[in-house]
């Protein structure tokens, strides 16, 4: 676990262990976090425009382009991408547009000088000539900003098998450049502009203090947006989300900060089970704010990681409230596990489960749907648990396997209620509890008695307006 994700001094240090009360016999507390706090609003940081139009792409007429570009020098890049195996061309443009810009970062970070990012088509299984689309607006956006190609990045988020309409896109490059600013307003247009089905905006901002040249305190901002609703179960970030700050930091430091903040945030969200063609996240540093340059594992790099991986959350969290048909978002913590990797694990089971979805939807108390999802819990692949911060010798013989677990020991709490401990249901108002669940947010904690590993995820319920949405998604 990354020292500052959870507060280790509110955990029991026996073999039972959790949070502060996890010991009492009727109370699971909260997971305490450690973690900046976070605002729910847009804060473009130093060294950046941004902006978003209109160019027809959605039937709707909605704003459908946007764009992050650099003010002077290009910025130090970091991506995490889908692992579907149908992978859409803004990934593969990207992926080699960082690996030109930085070799042997194998097109997980570079420079770059600009994000571009088109909605209402995924431009995902559209072929050479989706390929070919993707470069032509590449070519277009660099044009427009006197860089070269190589150094912008592209989102695309949308219908698959639908192709971009080139010359509009183009169109709306043009005029779209010059109106570019260093505003909020500006970032909080291009979250505007990627939505598809989310029915709100998704941002977040926090800042902290780094060394500056003499030594003294510099404040540092680190904010964040995405988009993404359905389509929801990643391996990876099912979403497009971009996070930006004015520290600097070089692009191999940025990965490393990255790659493991994606499995604890973004990786932890299910929806509906489905995972994307078009996931991407982006981390860009400018420099602006003349900070000290972050080395990878200094007591700074831990400083401004527990930034980015509070905007993170939080922007997980926001898509799932705004799960497609959400009512509910469900947050499940896990503490008492033998490390962290099985309590997230477990985490993800739980909220995951359409069982589970369905009865928080239904404001029913069904701890066994709870218990069954935490036993069916798997971890993830050895990639994943590498990523996570596994050495592979360790993460090969645990990949795919399930967590450490005993039925005997674990204790459940729905909405702040015991309701399960030492293998045996415990008696409880479940008019009290199904009231307590009548709520924005649904917390399901779990402690495994086992450790001091732990973990949570974020889900939402499962209601009639899904199958809705879902029914008629391209009609």
């Amino acid at each position: 676990m990354q020292p500052g994700v959870f507060d280790p001094s509110a955990q029991s240090a026996g073999p039972a262990s959790g949070v502060a009360g996890a010991h009492d016999t009727d109370a699971l507390e909260p997971l305490p976090m450690a973690l900046p706090p976070i605002e729910e609003r847009a804060a473009l940081p130093g060294g950046f425009r941004a902006g978003g139009t209109t160019t027809g792409i959605k039937p709707s007429g909605r704003p459908d382009l946007a764009m992050i570009a650099t003010l002077g020098e290009p910025a130090a890049a970091a991506a995490v991408f889908t692992r579907n195996q149908v992978v859409a061309a803004p990934i593969r443009i990207s992926q080699a547009h960082l690996n030109a810009t930085e070799i042997g970062g194998g097109g997980r970070f570079g420079w770059a000088d600009a994000i571009v990012a088109t909605a209402g088509s995924a431009n995902a299984a559209t072929g050479a000539q989706g390929d070919a689309d993707q470069a032509d607006i590449s070519k277009a956006v660099a044009a427009a900003l006197d860089t070269r190609a190589e150094r912008t990045l592209a989102l695309s988020t949308g219908v698959i098998g639908v192709r971009l309409p080139v010359d509009r896109v183009r169109d709306g490059i043009a005029r779209l450049v010059p109106q570019l600013a260093a505003t909020d307003e500006g970032l909080a247009a291009v979250a505007r502009a990627i939505m598809t089905t989310d029915t709100k905006i998704k941002l977040a901002t926090t800042s902290v203090e780094l060394p500056g040249p003499d030594g003294a305190p510099v404040r540092v901002t680190v904010s964040g947006l995405a988009k993404g609703v359905g389509m929801i179960h990643p391996r990876m970030a099912t979403m497009l989300g971009v996070v930006l700050t004015d520290a600097s930091a070089a692009p191999e430091t940025l990965y490393g900060l990255l790659a493991p903040i994606v499995q604890r945030t973004w990786n932890q969200l299910s929806v509906d089970g489905d995972t994307s063609t078009n996931d991407t996240v982006f981390l860009l540093a400018s420099g602006a704010s003349r900070a000290r340059l972050v080395a990878t594992a200094s007591p700074e790099a831990a400083i401004l990681g527990r930034a980015i991986e509070a905007v993170a959350r939080s922007l997980a969290r926001q898509q799932a409230a705004d799960g497609e048909g959400a009512s509910t978002l469900i947050t499940c913590q896990v503490s008492g596990a033998t490390d962290d990797h099985d309590a997230r694990a477990i985490a993800r089971s739980v909220v995951s489960s359409s069982l589970l979805k369905a009865a928080v939807h239904g404001r029913d108390p069904n701890w066994g749907r709870v218990a069954s999802a935490a036993g069916n819990a798997r971890l993830p692949d050895e990639e994943l648990l590498e990523a996570a911060g596994l050495h592979h010798t360790e993460a090969m013989p645990r990949a795919g396997r399930g967590p450490e677990f005993d039925l005997e020991r674990l204790r459940i709490a729905i909405a702040g209620t015991l309701v399960f401990a030492a293998g045996t249901p415990l008696p409880f108002d479940r008019a009290a509890v199904r009231k307590a669940m009548d709520a924005p947010e649904v917390l399901i904690r779990l402690d495994l008695g086992l450790g001091k590993g732990a973990g949570e995820a974020f889900g939402c319920d499962l209601t009639e307006q899904y199958v809705i949405e879902n029914a008629e998604y391209t009609t």
